[in-house]
């Protein structure tokens, strides 16, 4: 579209991808610049705020709650060249376009946009759906204003979650662990988690069995000729399957009206049936019919990517957000199922050219959304364009993961305007009668599908990976009531109760969407927060709640049980919807939050409790630390509390010793305090995994104190212990780490007395020194004076003579640089710097490095996921810290003056510092000087 003449015009997006997409669609005219996402934001910290401000008593909270809740607002120190910059050319156009994401977050970084550059010139705002040619340019010829409803509305998110952050996670601090943080919505689905895990932890088992019976027809007709049927009923009583059992006894439910058959009388049933005759007793037949699904929203794209490409909440959103970027799909930040008419006719177009007119319904079909408050006006994600391109058409254009998701994401929209899959099911019941006069009946079902319909397009995947696709078919023969059947085999078969699933990524985003919680622009970054702060560990797609979660959830249900109610979070965020419809204020919503005013917006229940500020400050001194960190576990044989505390060092177990006595307070190491057993818990241990069988052996040989014997020298007991830094033995004052090539689990009392040995005097040199042999942090090394040496093995420490320590000793050293190892991925170059990025394998683990400045990846973050942008945002943040300090070199001794002030210096501080050398410094190697820079 071409520019009025003699007229300039700059257009701010939020990426600079998005820039170099949209800057070739607009022509000579216009300039196309990126804000970088956010330009301002609250202080994150006391540096942040400015002078002018740090004596106000609101400052720490960034907005002043006494003042209609005004926002301390400051430019990033990571976005102030790129402010300068947008200035700067602010000056030189006729007229600004703020070309922002359509949604609240992009509403607002327009609207903070104006406030920071205060052009002089026209502002308009320009919103789309995807980025294409026709689209971009429809964009450009009707702008709108800013929409300050919406606006308001994400500045009220924004200050809530700041209160609720700055308010509440100072209470962990104290009672928990330092650093921890609280969050309106990350607390609430860590607590989903871990309510799960609870489940898991109070689930028994239950064993039941059935018999499976593979049957025949005598005359084959249509169809195979057999199948298999499950036993279903016992004279007329139903047999038990999984769902008769409660999870937390094991035990039949009461009145469940079942049959509970064990092995033994599931195998003597199956010999009594066995050369009996069987018939079938029922036949009902009904059409199948299945409606396609409806096309993706940001949840069911994070659900699906997650089941059928194994892709992390994050890894699918920037995926997608690069897709969206660079033309190929609409906005990916949605919660519409709606297709626009040209997308509905794009989609009826490539189904008659790939499937045949059959595959299209006469009439489009129309989608309604199930989310609550679906507040966005965007349309469900899909190819972008009127005409949509083949997965074909832009495999050699797109990166591996670009491709499969760009698939799953045309793949969906195609089905969704597809004819129904259609076909028949089958249910049949069988009876034999055993040689005890025994009436059973036997179950089996089949489902055949006549048309496929959408299904040639696309199947949805389940939580559940041993469900059955839909797509699948059971076909059994064409059978009639009365007719014979023989039995073929009749095999027992037992099974298990299993405890309820953990959660997936997939699952848990669908759990808060079903509970209104969350928004499509925040379910990545909530998975992503609680895996961050150590409340989460993923393990393979299950996610499992640390102990410090289960301690930071028990603390909340205790004392803040509203702050974590589901009901009370979704509220908020309808409200907060109601703020961006503009029918509520955003002033009188915080206000019923923090002070507990009650005009009719706010939640009552924190209202009339005096509100968040009241909460948090009444009740501290009611919540015991102790207690809250305190996981009780069960009671063992011997009368003995066994819970988890949730330490500094992580946590560990501990147990009550007969009669009462009270363990060391919680807060301490595993070495601190003598009452009570401890020990600590193997790092990656679930805690559904701490059964009574486990935290047995933990206590006894996987890592708690264990007796090996006693020292024939001294007659004091040597014991195995399990520390921070890992299994050690010790006796008396004297301990010793265990050797890399010993395990706790097979250490001898001999092998024990070896360590406390360390280090070892192997002899006296000709010139009086003594050498030694000990074990160090680069490993077993012997040692004269100053010098040492490697040796080659650990057990070398333990006979190495004197003539061959010496013969090591006086061998020059031999210290060969190591290569320096390739990167483990080149960026690129750097938006802001220019500067080429590559990740490096550090020390500490991968960091990513421009040659000046090193961040290392967050938990969480790997070498392959990391984006660009994301990797210069990073570094951004450590360039506006400054450069690390160096650390000072010591000051070399000045030559003696001589001066009136040298004459000074006196015997006595000459005897002073001679005492300072210590029998220390012989005893340990140098440390290594070489190390990555990180």
């Amino acid at each position: 579209m071409p520019s009025n003449a003699g007229t300039t015009r700059l257009v701010i997006v939020e990426s600079p991808a998005k820039a170099k997409t949209i800057s070739g669609y607009l022509g000579p005219g216009y300039v196309v610049e990126a804000s970088f996402g956010h330009v301002r934001d609250l202080p994150r910290n006391a540096a942040d705020v400015p002078a002018k401000y740090k004596g106000e008593p609101w400052a720490r909270l960034g907005v002043d709650v006494d003042n209609g809740f005004h926002a301390l607002y400051v430019v990033s120190p990571d976005r102030k060249q790129q402010i300068s910059k947008l200035v700067k050319l602010a000056k030189e156009v006729d007229e600004i376009f703020l070309a922002t994401d359509e949604d609240r977050e992009g509403e607002a970084i327009a609207w903070h946009l104006v406030e920071t550059l205060k052009p002089k010139v026209p502002v308009k705002r320009m919103v789309f759906h995807e980025i294409t040619k026709p689209a971009i340019q429809a964009a450009v010829a009707n702008p709108r204003e800013i929409d300050r409803d919406l606006v308001d509305a994400q500045e009220a998110r924004r200050i809530l979650d700041r209160l609720y952050g700055y308010e509440v996670s100072p209470v962990l601090w104290k009672k928990v662990m330092p650093k921890l943080s609280a969050g309106r919505v990350q607390s609430v689905a860590t607590r989903i988690v871990v309510e799960r895990e609870r489940q898991r932890m109070a689930f028994r088992t239950a064993e039941y069995w059935d018999i499976l019976a593979t049957l025949a027809v005598a005359k084959p007709g249509e169809g195979p000729r057999t199948f298999n049927a499950t036993l279903v009923a016992l004279n007329g009583d139903r047999i038990a399957t999984g769902k008769d059992f409660e999870p937390t006894t094991g035990r039949v439910r009461p009145g469940a009206g079942v049959v509970h058959l064990d092995e033994g009388g599931a195998r003597g049933l199956a010999a009594r049936l066995a050369d009996q005759p069987f018939t079938v007793t029922r036949v009902e037949e009904k059409p199948y019919r299945r409606r396609p699904y409806a096309p993706f929203i940001t949840s069911t794209l994070q659900q699906e990517a997650a089941r059928k490409l194994r892709f992390s909440s994050q890894q699918t959103m920037r995926t997608a957000q690069r897709l969206y970027e660079n033309g190929y799909i609409t906005y990916m930040r949605t919660d519409s199922v709606n297709l626009s008419e040209t997308a509905i006719a794009a989609a009826r177009r490539q189904i008659v050219e790939l499937y045949g007119e059959r595959s299209v319904p006469p009439e489009p079909r129309r989608y309604t959304g199930k989310v609550k408050n679906a507040q966005e006006a965007h349309e469900a994600i899909r190819p972008a364009g009127d005409n949509f391109r083949t997965p074909g058409e832009v495999a050699k254009e797109l990166s591996a993961e670009e491709f499969k998701l760009y698939e799953l994401i045309w793949r969906r929209t195609i089905a969704s305007q597809m004819t129904d899959a259609v076909g028949s099911s089958v249910s049949v019941r069988i009876r034999a009668v055993s040689s005890a006069g025994e009436e059973a009946d036997f179950g089996a079902t089949g489902k055949t599908i006549t048309d496929p319909g959408f299904l040639r397009a696309y199947v949805e995947s389940s939580d559940d990976e041993n469900a059955e696709a839909e797509d699948a078919e059971r076909r059994l023969p064409m059978l009639v009531k009365d007719q014979p059947l023989t039995a073929d085999e009749l095999a027992a078969q037992g099974h298990h109760t299993q405890p309820p699933a953990r959660y997936t990524e997939a699952s848990l985003v669908k759990a808060l969407e079903e509970l209104g919680i969350g928004r499509p622009s925040t379910y990545a970054s909530i998975m992503q927060t609680i895996q961050d702060r150590g409340y989460v560990v993923k393990r393979g797609q299950a996610m499992i709640p640390s102990f410090l979660a289960f301690a930071v959830i028990g603390l909340m249900e205790r004392h803040y049980p509203r702050l974590i109610d589901y009901d009370f979070t979704a509220s908020m965020e309808n409200e907060l919807d109601e703020i961006a419809g503009g029918d509520h204020a955003a002033v009188d919503f915080l206000t019923s939050f923090y002070f507990g005013s009650t005009n009719g917006t706010g939640d009552q229940a924190i209202a009339h409790a005096g509100g968040l500020k009241k909460l948090v400050t009444e009740n501290l001194s009611e919540i015991d630390a102790r207690s809250v960190n305190s996981i009780p576990l069960f009671t063992d044989d011997e009368g003995r509390e066994v819970v988890v505390r949730v330490g500094r060092y992580g946590p560990y177990l501990q147990r009550e010793l007969p009669g009462g006595e009270q363990a060391a307070p919680s807060g301490e190491g595993e070495e601190g305090g003598s009452q009570g057993d401890r020990a600590p818990i193997p790092e990656g241990l679930a805690p559904d995994e701490l059964t009574p069988e486990k935290v047995h052996e933990l206590f006894l040989g996987g890592g708690g104190e264990r007796k090996l014997g006693d020292d024939p020298s001294t007659g004091e007991p040597i014991l195995l212990k399990s520390g921070r830094f890992g299994p050690y033995v010790a006796s008396g004052e004297r301990k010793s780490s265990l050797l890399r090539s010993q395990s706790p689990d097979s250490l001898t009392l001999e092998q024990a007395l070896q360590l406390l040995r360390l280090p070892r005097l192997i002899g006296v040199a000709p010139d009086g020194t003594e050498v030694f042999a000990n074990n160090g942090r680069y490993g077993p090394y012997v040692k004269q004076g100053d010098e040492f040496r490697s040796l080659d093995s650990e057990d070398k420490m333990f006979t190495v003579t004197l003539d061959e320590a010496l013969a090591l000793l006086a061998a020059p050293k031999t210290r060969q640089r190591r290569a320096a190892a390739p990167p483990l991925r080149e960026m690129g170059n750097d938006p802001l710097t220019e500067k080429p990025l590559v990740i490096k394998d550090g020390r500490f683990g991968p960091y990513v490095t421009d040659g000046e400045f090193n961040a290392s990846l967050r938990r969480g973050q790997t070498p392959e996921e990391l984006t660009l942008e994301q990797a210069s945002e990073m570094l951004a943040e450590k360039r506006a810290k400054g450069p690390a300090p160096k650390k000072k070199a010591a000051k070399k001794a000045a030559p003696a003056k001589k001066t009136t002030a040298a004459k000074k210096t006196t015997a006595a501080k000459k005897t002073t510092a001679a005492k300072k050398t210590t029998a220390a410094k012989k005893a340990a190697p140098k440390k290594a000087t070489s190390t990555p820079k990180e």
